[in-house]
């Protein structure tokens, strides 16, 4: 019996020996299709490709496609498990033409490979076409199908369209007879919906373009692309019409049934089948980097994790059992896919701590439950108040409520559910209006009830489409803007970090089929992400897709900034002691700010060693990891929290660096803080750090200034290049500079204490005319000189009173345009006359005011030296009294 392993080998190895490209199976999560939550389809990674947006070096390519089906318009969700064929995750088989064959060869690859490949019989086997594709129908003659066994159908099943426009094609199909014992009829028949005739592959005849007023035309390049699911042909090929027998679903089910202790076919099979199914789609949602949140597809992806945990749960599992499924799971499909092996770890700890949060959740929701739906008639729906407080008040989802009573044969009020549900926005909105926050900022909270938050994604990519939902300019939603316009973009999803956490928001370009704008910066407010933008050319509309792309350079840097902020908070830590905790933080292009709260200085030694601490981390070049968990559970390991953010009820903890006596479950990781800015990969990838500076912030909080990468270097160069200018000028070696400058500085402070001296000595002679004046039986000694600095007007002064030997002495000096006047009296005069009062009695004449000293000597300054005379008469006033 094939495996689904070796099947899809097969498949790909047949394409392959025919000329087609093996191309890896796109990420779940899509890059070039801002409309699906999820890849749906094989053709989604194509879409530029068939619409000639984009070109490859290959025009025939074949996949195995990873899928997922759990949200929007393509939610196969409440079925799984119930029923043979859902599934949340599947495989896609897909062979593909980008206007290289077309339907003459894309039959016959279809019926070769299943006939003589897989060989299955031919007489089971029958296809449609659309009514009108005779050249198809003349094709599936040609292979050896009989007529009756080909259907033509005139209804949207067997026509494609990408959308309302744009390019489109007939269908045809390959449907499997399971045989006469199993209900059912064949494609467009009253009993089509039976399980007898199973559909196994799809063709797409893409040929047409179809414009809005309903014309088509035949497209230049006519292409390919089909579709067949593996775990479909799987059952078939396996003898069954069943996907959950086959091989593969099997093992995951035994493994089920071994975690949980309950057999694996019986009564409870269908707990066994969900959580199989959902077991997939959680381990290749995270491994491609969707992560559980309360939003977008993070939620998607916790509403699926929970919906298997619950079935879990009610096969008696006590402790949290997913995790212990992933190594089965990596076991059967880790070769076809290598990004399972290499996430399992993170898989693991994330569905952990999911299910060991959930089952808290889940007890308390179940018994609440109980207990309401005790109290209801016999099949009465649980009134939609009641599931709102479920919901609100104690966290319990509302589709668990749902799935918990199905099996009790009763349902929720829907429109009950809904009506609490706007009552509590309609609470939330008034609120907000009355947060003292500006009046338009309500519009923003308009938007992010009418379309939901926006998604980020940009912690695994610079480049995105999306698709334009509102445009805001003036205050108010327009919708459309041209060139020259100043506008305010909110699209469903997008790579651009809105400023947040001390990180400056991205910059970067957006642009549509009509248009383009560069975004110059991005914040967020309710969530939404809002893109401050100006266009550059054409328009721009609501409704328009848009591809988004992040300036990569500036962002770089920035990431650069922010994770060697965290190698400097633990290095200050660890340096200054633990109460040095985060105050506040700048992490931009050019340069990071760090406060954080310490209440003195940071000498020079230990500057240096905290600088030597964190580029020691750079350079170990460790990777820098990321996970989500509840605030409590980061902190329990040592995550450091930022100042004056708020957490939710989960967070996103950064982890870098190993150290043999750091923190964490491992007990070796240097750094783990709490934080949603966006990071390097590696510590290597910041380069360097630089710290420029250190100083005080305010009352105990220092602030540190430092550069890193391409800055960092440029800093370091020119330090070098004026550092190797100054040996020149020294003419010294480079160990050699220190001394010799020392050496200069010393020369320097002697010969201005010479030249002090020397004018000095030029100052008394300049005043030796001068005569001392009897003011009421004190002696009194003005001068007015130049050239003599303030700081030396002391000296002269102590050595005129010592001349004097009784009395008190003025001098006034004017330094290039500097007027400093100075006073001093004599101790035997201090009773009668304040130096004080003397300095204060002539800076008035002299543009200054003020002065201050002691009794026998004071000091003040002035503007204009012109005023000299009248200072000196100012002072005898003073001292006449």
């Amino acid at each position: 019996m094939a495996s689904l392993n070796d099947i899809r080998s097969t498949f790909l190895k047949y394409f392959e020996d025919n000329g087609h490209t093996v191309v890896d199976s796109s990420p779940l999560v899509p890059r070039n299709d801002p409309t699906l939550m999820f890849v749906n389809s094989g053709m989604v990674q194509f879409k530029n490709l068939f619409t000639g947006l984009e070109t490859r070096d290959y025009t025939r390519a074949t996949t195995a496609q990873k899928c997922v089906r759990a949200g929007g318009k393509h939610n196969d969700l409440d079925n799984v498990g119930y029923t043979a064929r859902h599934h949340t995750f599947f495989e896609m088989l897909g062979n593909f033409s980008f206007g290289d064959y077309f339907k003459d060869e894309a039959i016959p690859f279809a019926w070769n490979l299943i006939t003589r490949e897989f060989g299955i019989d031919p007489k089971r086997l029958l296809t449609t076409v659309y009514h009108t594709d005779d050249e198809a129908f003349g094709i599936w003659k040609k292979v050896g199908v009989p007529e009756d066994r080909i259907i033509r159908i005139d209804t949207a099943d067997n026509f494609w369209q990408m959308g309302p426009t744009g390019p489109c094609g007939p269908c045809t199909e390959i449907f499997y007879d399971h045989g006469d014992h199993i209900w059912g009829g064949p494609p467009g028949s009253a009993e089509e919906d039976g399980d007898r005739f199973i559909e196994i592959w799809n063709i797409v005849f893409m040929q047409n373009e179809q414009f809005e007023d309903g014309s088509m035309k035949a497209l230049d390049m006519q292409s390919i692309d089909t579709g067949m699911g593996l775990e479909r042909i799987g059952a078939l090929l396996q003898g069954s019409h069943d996907n959950y027998d086959t091989d593969l679903f099997k093992a995951l089910i035994e493994a089920s049934a071994h975690v949980t202790n309950v057999a694996p076919y019986g009564d409870q099979n269908v707990h066994h089948r969900v959580i199989a199914d959902h077991l997939r789609s959680t381990s290749f949602l995270m491994a491609d980097g969707v992560m559980p949140s309360n939003e977008g597809r993070g939620y998607v992806l916790r509403r699926i994790m929970r919906r298997a945990m619950r079935h879990a749960h009610l096969l008696g599992a006590q402790d949290p059992v997913m995790h212990r499924l992933v190594p089965e799971l990596v076991a059967q499909m880790g070769q076809a896919y290598p990004e399972l092996g290499r996430a399992q770890t993170m898989i693991e700890e994330t569905l952990l701590n999911e299910e060991t949060r959930f089952k808290k959740t889940l007890d308390r929701g179940l018994k609440l439950l109980d207990d309401e739906v005790s109290g209801l008639p016999e099949g009465a729906e649980l009134p939609g108040e009641t599931a709102f407080k479920l919901y609100d008040t104690y966290g319990f989802p509302l589709d668990l409520t749902q799935d918990a009573l199905r099996e009790k044969g009763r349902g929720v009020d829907q429109a009950g559910f809904d009506a609490a549900m706007e009552e509590q926005k309609a609470r939330a909105r008034a609120a907000w209006s009355g947060s003292g926050e500006a009046a338009d900022a309500t519009i923003w909270f308009d938007l992010a009830e009418q379309h939901g938050v926006t998604e980020f994604l940009g912690y695994d990519t610079e480049h995105a489409e999306g698709q334009v939902l509102a445009l805001v300019a003036d205050g108010a939603l327009t919708d459309r803007a041209t060139s020259g316009d100043e506008v305010q973009i909110v699209v469903n999803q997008t790579p651009f970090y809105a400023e947040a956490g001390g990180q400056v928001g991205d910059t970067g370009l957006i642009r549509t089929d009509t248009g383009s704008a560069h975004i110059t910066e991005t914040k967020k407010v309710a969530d939404v992400f809002i893109h401050f933008a100006k266009v550059d050319e054409g328009e721009i509309a609501t409704g328009q897709g848009a591809e988004l792309a992040v300036e990569h350079l500036r962002r770089t840097a920035i990431r650069a900034n922010h994770s060697a902020t965290h190698l400097l908070h633990e290095a200050l830590r660890n340096e200054l002691g633990d109460h040095v905790a985060q105050r506040g933080s700048l992490n931009a292009p050019d340069r990071l700010r760090f406060d954080f709260s310490h209440n003195k200085a940071v000498s020079a030694q230990e500057l240096s060693n905290i600088a030597r601490e964190v580029n020691t981390y750079i350079r170990q070049n460790a990777p820098v990891e990321t996970r989500i968990m509840t605030p409590d559970d980061a902190r329990e390991i040592g995550a450091q929290a930022l100042f004056g953010e708020k957490y939710g009820d989960e967070v996103r903890v950064v982890s870098m660096g190993h150290s043999p006596t750091g923190k964490g479950t491992d007990g070796q990781t240097y750094s783990i803080e709490l934080c949603g800015g966006t990071h390097v990969r590696q510590t290597g990838d910041i380069g360097v750090c630089v710290i420029l500076s250190e100083g005080a912030s305010a009352a105990g909080i220092r602030r540190i200034e430092a550069l890193t990468g391409k800055a960092a270097v440029a800093y370091i160069e020119a330090e070098a290049a004026r550092a190797s200018e100054l040996q020149g000028m020294l003419k010294a070696k480079p160990d050699e500079v220190v001394d010799r400058v020392k050496a200069l500085l010393d020369d320097r402070k002697a010969l201005n204490n010479e030249i002090s001296a020397l004018k000095r000595e030029l100052a008394k002679v300049a005043g030796a005319g001068a005569e001392a004046k009897d003011i009421g039986g004190v002696k009194f000694l003005a001068m007015t000189i130049t050239g003599v600095a303030g700081k030396d007007l002391q000296t002269l002064v102590n050595e005129q009173k010592d001349a004097l030997g009784s009395g008190a002495v003025l001098i006034i000096s004017d330094n290039d345009g500097k007027v400093a006047v100075a006073a001093g009296v004599t101790p035997d005069m201090t009773d009668r006359v304040s130096a004080v009062d003397l300095v204060k009695a002539a800076v008035p004449a002299l543009g200054g005011k003020g002065g201050g000293g002691r009794p026998e000597l004071a000091q003040g300054g002035g503007l204009d030296f012109s005023g000299a005379a009248a200072a000196v008469a100012a002072a005898e006033a003073a001292i006449a009294g």
